[in-house]
């Protein structure tokens, strides 16, 4: 059997979140295991390209939950993520807030509803006040799209599918996270983004 989290030790919390030997190209690729380390727990462990335990996401209840904590290897709160329900669950959203915080949020989440056919899965709108967003294009469930900020047009991130070798394919409970980006800060928004896609479109969402 492929061996999907080579190693589990914990980095120093002081260090950033992804070394330097990450990158190629200024891009970093990650791997999203989506399933909890923790038994009985759902959730995501993700790791690095040298097997290192980057990101987990720990999710005690059943169902949908209302609220997910990103956090760090050592388990520090980096950001958490809150669904704001309505009364037509195609108008909830997710709020992303820095931290543990229950102040304002960093960013809203809102699924794409439209009459008309299009590519376009999310919308993720910055805080009042803040300038610019992001626009989610393509198919989660086929591990398939895309992250773009929306007023350069710019990649952030992708999610594909990845491949064990032998050409062997995951499915959708492992796949890659590739952050077009040199700062942990938007290896953590993009993971963000992938959890609240989970809940609008995976198969635990409802």
């Amino acid at each position: 059997m492929t061996k999907i989290h080579p190693n589990t030790s914990v980095r120093s919390t002081e260090s950033a979140l992804l070394p330097t030997s990450c990158y190629n190209g200024g891009s970093v690729v990650l791997t999203v295991w989506r399933k909890s380390l923790v038994f009985s727990c759902s959730g995501f462990t993700v790791f690095d390209a040298n097997g290192d335990l980057v990101f987990r996401v720990d999710s005690y209840g059943s169902g949908s939950p209302g609220e997910l904590v990103l956090m760090d290897a050592a388990g520090k709160p980096l950001l958490t993520i809150r669904r704001k329900k309505l009364s037509l669950s195609l108008a909830d959203t997710w709020r992303i807030y820095d931290g543990e915080d229950a102040g304002s949020p960093l960013l809203d989440v809102k699924r794409h509803v439209s009459l008309r056919q299009s590519k376009v899965l999310a919308h993720v709108t910055a805080a009042p006040g803040s300038v610019g967003g992001y626009v989610v294009e393509g198919s989660y469930g086929r591990r398939s799209c895309s992250i773009y900020d929306e007023l350069r047009r710019r990649r952030m991130a992708d999610v594909q599918r990845k491949e064990a070798s032998g050409g062997v394919e995951f499915g959708g409970e492992v796949f890659r996270l590739v952050v077009h980006s040199a700062a942990d800060h938007d290896a953590r928004l993009a993971m963000a983004v992938v959890i609240v896609l989970d809940q609008m479109f995976g198969s635990r969402s409802s």
